[in-house]
């Protein structure tokens, strides 16, 4: 269902439209949800109106907070797919029900994935994305820690030349040196 549906169905006036592209596991880097917040806080809005509970926030602790933020503050809070009155107990003992069970789903997903992810490792594929750190710096690592050079001073000299790491970046680190001295399959 559109916002503006939403809205014009509860004789909403629909005002400033952000739009986080997050899944609503945290509130946390929610860069738009923080401008509805601060434009509910300044009076340029009277609520915020989102299309799912689990846009919103998967986290009952999160909900709760923004449940009650709305209750203190006096703005409204409405879940498009629930069609609940949150400002009634029972409106939000449901929507902290559902919050409740959108947290548990966001959290089998996350099993899921590390237990997927295992068994792929233990199969021997090699996950993420490849490393490429060209051969000339590889060649070049090599050749300082056979001159007897620790790898703190190969680092320091990598970053001292700018020489761009495996992913772009110009900041190389002991560890990371000594990682590509060590591989063989890069």
């Amino acid at each position: 269902m559109e916002l503006a549906e939403v809205c014009a169905g509860r004789g909403l006036l629909l005002g400033p439209v952000f739009k986080d592209v997050a899944s609503g596991g945290s509130l946390a880097g929610r860069r738009d949800l923080r401008r509805a917040l601060a434009a509910v806080r300044r009076g340029e809005a009277s609520g915020i109106v989102v299309p799912r509970l689990d846009r919103l926030s998967r986290s009952v602790y999160d909900f709760s907070g923004l449940l009650r933020r709305s209750r203190r503050e006096g703005w409204q809070l409405v879940l498009a797919d629930l069609g609940l009155d949150l400002t009634t107990p029972t409106g939000e003992l449901i929507a902290v029900i559902l919050a409740a069970l959108a947290e548990f789903e966001r959290r089998l997903i996350g099993l899921n994935t590390r237990n997927a992810l295992a068994v792929k490792k233990a199969q021997g594929v090699r996950l993420g994305r490849p490393p490429a750190v060209p051969a000339a710096v590889r060649e070049r690592i090599r050749q300082e820690r056979a001159a007897g050079h620790t790898w703190r001073q190969i680092a320091e000299m990598l970053n001292r030349d700018r020489v761009p790491t495996a992913h772009g970046g110009i900041c190389w680190h002991p560890s990371v040196t000594r990682w590509v001295y060590e591989r063989s399959d890069l």
